[in-house]
């Protein structure tokens, strides 16, 4: 369900090696109707490690997470958004508590099935479009008041995320950049100038990337690690038209999502170039040992920042929105 190649140990910051004894273990102690389902690993996570459990769940226990907010925020609003969304994401039916064993949360969630898109392929390329468009439509609602709401900035305007755009740009080697540089820097200048959401918050998935979203048959097969959910700018993931889809689809996706006006494809392209950037710098990480660091990423963020610079802006808006009541 996140990524599935990883090199990081399996271990927690706390010490505590996670092993299928200690999941089989915790389930015998707080779930023990389902402590005999067959238990196994799915590599990668880095804040959580994934355990599939029997054919239709999985175990979702906290790893290099410390906080309980994020497991506790998919608790909460994952059952009340799945049923009206186009594309199936994990929902927790299960909890678990700390414990003298186990001083960390953990969840057991309803499993997606499919491929993840950093180790598959989308082929179908105008379908895949149309159901981004159409799950992100679906999600893109007014937030309830109580809503979660950005915790750590990744929701911010590009004109207030300066500074990661700049880490981003100067970790990435510059061959690697290459002459590219003044490019990327005039797709992040025209987001910082773009004007700002003025719609109420919607929900927004807050991390999509080819590690959390599945596939199967060439296309879009499901949406996982909402652990980031919050209420904010929906130009958070409609940086997805171009991280995710093939060359070409942006077009597509844009007509069939309806509801983009320009300033919010603005913010979205710019944020899809500091969405590459990083990708690249996770696989130069890999490339070059250090733990966290996703070999396979380079190439897919080295894809998704050719399409942000190659494919045209113009005929990307639908019809200018304010947002949309739950």
């Amino acid at each position: 369900m996140a990524a599935h190649v990883s090199i990081l140990p399996r271990v927690t910051e706390i010490g505590t090696e996670i092993t299928a004894g200690l999941v089989r273990y915790l389930l015998r102690d707080q779930h023990p109707d389902l402590a005999e389902l067959p238990i196994r690993e799915v590599e990668g996570g880095w804040g959580n490690q994934m355990w599939r459990l029997g054919d239709e769940l999985a175990v979702r226990i906290q790893r290099m997470d410390t906080a309980p907010g994020p497991q506790l925020k998919e608790r909460r609003w994952l059952p009340l958004l799945a049923p009206r969304l186009p594309l199936p994401i994990p929902v927790p039916v299960r909890s678990g508590a700390p414990s003298e064993r186990f001083p960390k949360l953990w969840t057991v969630m309803t499993w997606v099935p499919g491929l993840p898109l950093d180790r598959g392929a989308i082929t179908r390329s105008e379908h895949a479009a149309d159901t981004l468009a159409a799950f992100l439509r679906a999600l893109h609602v007014t937030a309830p008041a109580d809503a979660p709401t950005d915790g750590d900035g990744r929701g911010a305007h590009p004109r207030d995320s300066t500074n990661g755009f700049d880490y981003f740009f100067s970790a990435v080697d510059a061959d690697a950049i290459g002459s590219d540089a003044a490019a990327i820097r005039a797709v992040w200048d025209d987001a910082v100038a773009a004007p700002g959401w003025e719609g109420p918050p919607v929900w927004v998935h807050g991390d999509l990337h080819p590690a959390n979203v599945v596939v199967a048959e060439g296309t879009l097969a499901g949406v996982v690690d909402l652990g980031d959910l919050f209420a904010g700018d929906p130009a958070v993931d409609l940086a997805a038209a171009w991280v995710l889809l093939p060359t070409g689809a942006a077009a597509r996706f844009f007509a069939a999502y309806a509801a983009a006006d320009e300033a919010t494809v603005r913010r979205a392209r710019g944020l899809a170039a500091v969405k590459s950037l990083f990708l690249m710098l996770m696989g130069q990480n890999g490339d070059r040992g250090i733990p966290g660091g996703k070999p396979a990423w380079g190439p897919a963020g080295r894809a998704a920042l050719d399409r942000v610079l190659r494919d045209p802006l113009a005929d990307l808006t639908g019809t200018s929105r304010s947002g949309r009541d739950a």
